[in-house]
């Protein structure tokens, strides 16, 4: 610093800190050779801590107030600087204020995908991720522990850190719950606070309190989620004639051009097709019938389809008529399977 800072600095009598950025966890207050002059005032704000610093040691912790900055309120630095009096002249100290307040929306997530034993899909890899918030617990131990001589300690410095903390714990609790993949979602906030509960004493060694941690979403590969959406789809269709017929008039619905009406009747073919050839074979009929035209065995025919020719006249009673499980051809009017139909006639 110049002249100019050093002449500025000695009338400078008022030691605060207005957080503007947002991010910053810790600001060094700066002064000309760390000079504080007796009976300086030093405002700390709600949601604040000062922490002075002499000769590289942490001198005290001081919360939001106004204090004038003498022998009596520092009994600490007192001692620290071997003063055995009252002093009135400049002394050297550094002043960190640190941000107290909450930092909320911070992220996490697996960068790479945790390998699972799944009891319906054996072996799966799923990601996660989510938001956590913290605050600073222990000023001093945080200086000492993490911030050091920054200056400038923003909440980014330290976010690789603890988010990697976050997923270490979190993949070893998923591991041993043996809760199946498709039951997790119904997990989130048992999952988040038994990994809160277990980070929360590491961040304490940090001067960290973690307050909350959210699991916002566990998923699978894609194609492990293509396959469950297909099988979610078998489940929803139903009646499989129904559906392709459904989806062929959606599909004309879109166009409605002539080559979109042939594919239609094609659609139609292969949805009855398909749906024919899905369905169980229909009865095999009770009685076969053979008759006897032109000196010609003619058949096979039902009961119904005989009845029909004779109201027609194609074939009379002296038709010779035969079935399965007869011997010989015998005349229609002898038959006792149509003995009924010639007493109505």
């Amino acid at each position: 610093m110049g002249l100019w800072d050093k002449i500025f600095g000695e009338f400078i009598d008022v030691i605060e800190w207005l957080d503007d950025s947002g991010d910053t966890m810790v600001y060094r207050f700066e002064r000309y050779g760390n000079e504080i002059k007796y009976g300086a005032k030093l405002i700390v704000r709600e949601s604040q801590s000062a922490v002075f610093v002499s000769e590289g040691e942490i001198a005290d912790v001081m919360g939001p107030g106004i204090y004038e900055l003498e022998t009596r309120n520092l009994p600490i630095l007192s001692t620290l600087q071997h003063w055995d009096h009252g002093f009135e002249s400049p002394f050297k100290a550094e002043v960190y204020f640190c941000n107290m307040k909450r930092f909320v929306d911070l992220k996490w997530g697996t960068k790479n995908p945790l390998i699972l034993r799944d009891k319906e899909f054996g072996a799966v890899r799923i990601r996660a991720f989510g938001t956590y918030s913290l605050r600073i617990k222990d000023p001093a131990k945080f200086i000492a522990e993490i911030v050091g001589t920054d200056g400038h300690f923003t909440v980014d410095e330290i976010s690789d850190q603890l988010r990697n903390l976050i997923v270490s714990r979190f993949a070893t609790i998923v591991a041993k719950s043996n809760i199946p993949v498709l039951d997790m979602a119904a997990n989130y906030d048992v999952f988040a606070d038994f990994v809160t509960k277990i980070i929360a004493k590491e961040f304490e060694e940090y001067g960290l309190e973690l307050i909350k941690i959210l699991i916002e979403n566990i998923s699978l590969p894609q194609k492990v989620e293509e396959a469950l959406d297909k099988r979610t789809s078998m489940g929803m269709i139903g009646d499989l004639d129904k559906y392709l017929k459904y989806q062929t008039a959606e599909s004309l619905e879109k166009s409605g051009s002539m080559g979109d009406i042939l594919s239609m009747g094609i659609g139609f073919s292969m949805a009855n097709n398909l749906a024919e050839t899905l369905k169980s074979p229909p009865p095999i009929p009770k009685e076969i019938y053979y008759i006897s035209l032109n000196d010609e065995p003619n058949g096979p025919f039902n009961r119904s389809q005989i009845e029909e020719m004779l109201k027609d006249g194609k074939i009379d009673k002296n038709t010779l008529i035969w079935k399965r499980g007869k011997e010989n051809w015998e005349v229609l009017a002898f038959m006792k399977d149509f003995e009924d139909y010639f007493k109505k006639v």
